[in-house]
């Protein structure tokens, strides 16, 4: 099957790396000169398991002990590392020092990805919900180093369940934004949600 992944292209040369802070103190956002992925398509590795598919991913699970998830999205990959692990300040050059030699080195951020889209005939409820998320949510979730992705909506209870990735996942005011902000603003715009919940946190 043809690898649906899509790498963009990197620099050979004046890669720079720097970093932005967000709401999850154990995550922080390593921006890239350059586009990593393609198309909006957003991994999330919680653990070295996951990681089988990428050895950027398996490398920094196993040179750095600190860290406890990676997400690699567009321009940018956020690195969660451990609660009360080593502060941020002493392990950032190290982590963009590695990052650097990696893409310099042009060594592979995947191999032997195979995926099967499939697409499902969707309600105008599940329709409206979607773009609610693409237009209105995502952006902003974006900026702070994470991702969130529709997972279901259940047409009988009124709850739709979201997916949060990267620096969102098990970050202490994600339960406070998914419920102020994200679960206001479907309800307002999208009158069969009743609730918006977080699946698998």
């Amino acid at each position: 099957m043809e690898n649906s992944t899509q790498q963009a292209g990197r620099p050979k040369q004046n890669i720079t790396i720097y970093t932005e802070a967000n709401p999850n103190p154990n995550s922080m956002k390593f921006m890239l000169s350059f586009m990593l992925l393609k198309g909006g398509e957003s991994y999330d590795f919680p653990s070295i398991k996951e990681a089988e598919v990428s050895p950027l991913a398996k490398e920094l699970f196993g040179k750095f002990e600190e860290v406890e998830r990676i997400f690699y999205m567009s321009n940018f990959i956020t690195i969660t590392k451990k609660e009360g692990s080593t502060d941020w300040i002493e392990i950032i050059p190290k982590f963009k020092e590695f990052l650097l030699e990696y893409f310099e080195a042009e060594k592979p951020i995947f191999e032997n990805i195979d995926e099967t889209i499939v697409e499902k005939a969707e309600s105008e409820a599940i329709k409206k919900i979607r773009g609610v998320l693409d237009e209105y949510i995502k952006p902003a979730v974006e900026m702070d180093g994470g991702a969130i992705k529709f997972h279901s909506f259940d047409e009988e209870t009124g709850i739709v369940k979201v997916l949060l990735q990267g620096a969102c996942s098990g970050c202490p005011s994600s339960t406070f934004t998914l419920k102020m902000s994200i679960e206001n603003l479907l309800k307002r715009m999208v009158p069969q949600v009743k609730e918006v919940v977080a699946e698998g946190v």
